[in-house]
């Protein structure tokens, strides 16, 4: 049997809002034993941001001001080997080396993936998967920017500290939009070679607004929609 990993990255600013305002609701990963190299970290290794039962009602600046919010760098330490860290014990090696191993571990995991997607780019993300694993869907996703995320509005100043918090996680976004776009071109130009030989007309080439655009929350879409 083979398996194919693939995963679905999104902007890290709108990602980060949208989990405070889903932890501001009550929601909590208790249940995640967060398994690394055969162990749960210890309660030092991994504390906890806040006491009581969930960080309900939680303020954006609470929310950043914890040290040790798993919502910082989520998608860079999601996609990386920890083993190579020695897990989340953060004595094992100086903090700018485990940083750059995390991220050169989540980029090379990302890259090796059979596909991944964005959401701010869902008619693309669409037309990948459906040309790498020769599968339609019923329907063509759709954009939408009025999300959770969306309707916070942060000044300036906080959004650089957001993006200060996920800087990690901005580099590997950088990182997958690049990658992305040249799997997307690629698949284009396979494609035209091969309408052009069979004289068929390509399917015009979807145009999806650039920047960050806070967009649905992707599997709520999915839940509801599908």
């Amino acid at each position: 049997r083979k398996f194919y990993y693939i995963t679905l990255l999104r902007d890290p600013v709108s990602r980060y809002l949208s989990e405070w305002r889903h932890v501001q609701r009550g929601a909590t990963w208790k249940t995640s034993l967060h398994m690394c190299d055969g162990r749960t970290p210890t309660p030092e290794e991994l504390p906890s941001c806040y006491e009581g039962t969930d960080w309900s009602g939680c303020t954006l600046q609470e929310f950043m001001d914890c040290p040790y919010n798993l919502a910082n760098n989520r998608q860079v330490r999601m996609l990386a080997d920890l083993s190579l860290v020695g897990c989340y014990n953060m004595s094992f090696i100086p903090e700018n080396k485990r940083a750059q191993i995390l991220l050169e571990s989540a980029k090379k995991n990302l890259k090796d993936m059979a596909f991944f997607g964005l959401t701010e780019f869902q008619r693309k993300t669409q037309y990948l998967f459906e040309r790498t694993f020769n599968l339609k869907f019923i329907r063509p996703f759709m954009q939408y920017n009025s999300t959770r995320a969306g309707g916070v509005e942060v000044d300036n100043d906080t959004i650089r500290r957001i993006e200060e918090l996920n800087d990690l996680d901005m580099q590997l976004y950088d990182y997958a939009k690049d990658l992305f776009q040249q799997r997307y071109q690629y698949k284009r130009q396979l494609e035209r070679r091969l309408l052009h030989r069979s004289n068929e007309a390509l399917p015009k080439e979807e145009t999806e607004e650039q920047g960050r655009l806070p967009t649905e929350d992707y599997m709520s879409h999915i839940i509801e929609k599908w």
